[in-house]
Formats: C-alpha cells, structure tokens, sequence
C-alpha cells in the first residue's frame, strides 16, 4: 500500500496531532453516501473500518475509470480507511461486528431501513451492546414513514426533494446535476449531526443516539424559499436556466470568443460597479436599478445590456476588466481548466500521490482547512480485505480461527 505525505503547507504551524484522533468509525456501507461520510471521517484523523462484502467488495471499485482492475473513484474516497470483509448475513460475521461495536465510536450504514435489522445489526442490537455508540444511519427516504422501504439513490432523491424540477432550460426536460449531489449532501448532513451527538455526549454528558438522514431531505434542506414562497404565493419555481429570476443581474452570458462568462452581480454596490466597467453609467446611477426589487423588474433589459458588452470582449480580456471592478465572475471551468488553474495549485486543491512504480493519482484536497489540525491522506483506497487480519486479529481471534472464518467464506 503507498503511504502518502499530508497535503498540508509546510510553513503553517500545523498540529502532528489530527483533530479526530482517537474516534473509531466502523463503516457498513456502500457506494457513495455513508462511505463518504467516512472518507471525512478519515481525512480528519479517524480509525475508519470500512467493511466490505468478501470477493467483491464495495461496488465504487469499479465505478467510472479504471486504473488497472480499481477505479480512480475508489483511490480516492476510501483514503485513510482500513478494508475488512465479513458476510454480514454471517451469524459469524454479526458476532464480530457486535465485537467490534465494543470499541467504537460511530458507526456509518447506507442499508435500507430494515436490513440491519434482520442481520441483528440495527439500533436496538447495537446500541444495547454499547449505550454510548452513535450510529449514523442513511437511507433514501429515512427510517420511518410510508416511503422508508423503497429503495433510493441519489438521483431520485434530487427529484424527490425539488433540485430536478429547476436544473435545465423551461422548453426543455429536466437534466441532472453532473454529480451525485444527493449523496454528498446526505454525507455532509450525517457528519454535521454524528460531530453535534458526540458533543452531546462527551460536553453534555448525554447519551448515545442515531442519526436518521434521508437523502431526499437532505436534498430539499438546500431548496432555499422554494416552499415559503408556494406556502405564501402558491407560486411554483420553475426551471430558469442559467439565470435566477428575482436576483439580477446574474447570469452566464457569451463572449467575443464563443466562450461562457458568469456574471454575479446582484447586490447593489457590485452593480454599480459592474455598470460603471461597462461604460453605462445611466444603469448604474438609475434610482430606479439601485436596489434588487427594482433590478429584479427590469432583468431582461440588464441582461441585454451585459451580454452587448461581453459579445465586445473576449473572455480573458473580459475577466481582466470584471476582476479590476471587484465584480465577481469566471469562466465555466471543465476539468483540464482546474488541473491548470493556478490558484486550485496554490491552495493544494490537487494533489499528486504514487500509485505504483511511476504512476501517480491526482486527488482532490481536503476541505475543510483547518488551520492547526488540517485533514491528510496518510494512503489510498485500500486493497479490498487488506486489513482484514489486523483488526480480527485485535479482538483476540488467532490464525487458525481466521483461516476457519477465510475457508467458510464469513471473510
């Protein structure tokens, strides 16, 4: 397995110590959302024991492009973790998890309401065997309600919960987000609760709990004032393209050199300023243009104007004039345009680390940048079962009892 060195600049005064030292998260998961929870989890100094099911592992090992029979994706977001495999159907294996819970502090499952459950893993199980374990448990729909059997990926979730409806063009089908944004966002909602429960629990001297995020709610908590306004108005937001009614002006708008320009500039100094690098100083000292409200009535008539002067300009010179405004606005950077861009370089936003003989992986960097105690990838993805021995033998299990478990297929 590489070892690979912290992404974190060598002349801050950075912590050897991780802030998660110390927490150990048994992930029982797959695919995407509870796995990158813990890919968080890991990235900030925890023991992440990510269980896999023998022989094939974690699907995300053969998603998208392949280096050699692994995928990229897997290199990446399983980082930091340790792989063990067990047939969870196993009575075996249940009784090693139930071992293992001993000794944790959360554990991460992405399983469908009920599953666990059979297998003798869920809550009620785990918890009695650990009062203080906090379980993060995330599922498409969440763990009761009419929906909570069916089964739910990411894309279904952004339909569920709104995001779908307003991606495209009005005179068009909705498209999906490039990314599975649904899962990411459920992730970063069961981080954000698992770290709230364990403050509960180790400030406020409170007990363990779990943590019920279902994807399509995690996708409808960032819908911003899509249901006050029908709640109000009884208007439905529609799909808008790339310009968002009722905030202007903001938009992408095209170049001399056929290229996209975004264009921010709707709060009322950064108009003002924007107006005046178009050499239109009528807009910008207009009474009427000089709060949103009053921007928001005449949209169409500003996004004319904008996109008449950025026809005049390439997109660099255009860039050029924007940024000496303050005004802010980019391109619309596809991949090669980040891997260049100097200022992702700069910020260690990718990061090269060896896969084998000459062969690097570019990884994205870690976010969030703490200042003192920032995350690091310490190896990648791991080879599946490849710490399988370490941790069984760390319950007390020898060499012939592993070999019993590997020959009967519960590892």
């Amino acid at each position: 397995m590489s070892q690979c060195d912290s992404s974190s600049k060598t002349d801050s005064p950075h912590s050897t110590e991780l802030p998660l030292k110390g927490v150990r998260v048994l992930e029982l998961g797959s695919l995407i959302a509870g796995p990158y929870a813990g890919s968080i989890f890991a990235q900030f100094g925890a023991e992440v024991i990510k269980v896999e099911p023998p022989g094939s592992g974690d699907p995300l090992r053969k998603w998208r492009k392949m280096y050699k029979d692994t995928s990229l994706w897997w290199y990446s977001q399983s980082r930091n973790k340790k792989s063990i495999t067990l047939d969870l159907k196993s009575p075996d294996a249940q009784a090693i998890i139930h071992d293992l819970v001993k000794d944790v502090d959360i554990v991460i499952e992405n399983f469908r309401p009920g599953t666990l459950e059979k297998w003798n893993l869920g809550w009620e199980q785990l918890s009695a065997i650990k009062p203080e374990l906090i379980m993060l448990r995330v599922s498409g729909y969440g763990q009761d309600g009419p929906y909570s059997s069916r089964p739910g990926f990411a894309a279904i979730a952004e339909s569920i919960g709104g995001l779908r409806h307003l991606v495209g063009y009005p005179d068009q089908p909705p498209v999906r987000v490039g990314v599975s944004i649904g899962d990411t966002l459920a992730s970063l909602y069961g981080v954000i609760g698992a770290m709230m429960a364990m403050h509960h629990l180790k400030v406020n001297k409170g007990t363990g709990q779990f943590i019920d995020v279902a994807l399509y709610e995690s996708v409808f908590g960032v819908m911003e004032s899509l249901i006050p306004e029908y709640g109000m108005f009884g208007f439905i937001r529609e799909r808008t393209g790339a310009s968002m009614p009722g905030i202007a002006p903001s938009g992408s708008y095209m170049s001399k050199d056929q290229r996209y320009i975004v264009i921010a500039a709707n709060s009322d100094s950064i108009f003002k300023r924007l107006m005046n690098a178009m050499e239109r100083p009528d807009l910008a000292n207009d009474p009427e243009l000089s709060q949103n409200d009053g921007r928001a009535k005449r949209s169409d008539e500003l996004d004319e104007a904008i996109q008449a002067w950025t026809s005049q300009h390439t997109l660099k010179s255009a860039l050029a004039i924007l940024e000496a405004a303050a005004v802010p606005s980019s391109g619309i950077n596809n991949a090669e345009d980040i891997y260049n861009d100097p200022h992702f370089h700069a910020r260690e936003m990718i990061v090269e680390h060896p896969l084998s003989g000459d062969d690097k992986i570019s990884l994205p960097g870690i976010v969030p940048k703490l200042s003192l105690t920032p995350g690091q990838t310490k190896w990648l993805g791991p080879k599946l079962g490849e710490h399988t021995e370490e941790v069984l033998g760390s319950l007390g299990l020898d060499e012939d009892k592993i070999m019993s478990l590997r020959e009967s297929g519960v590892i």
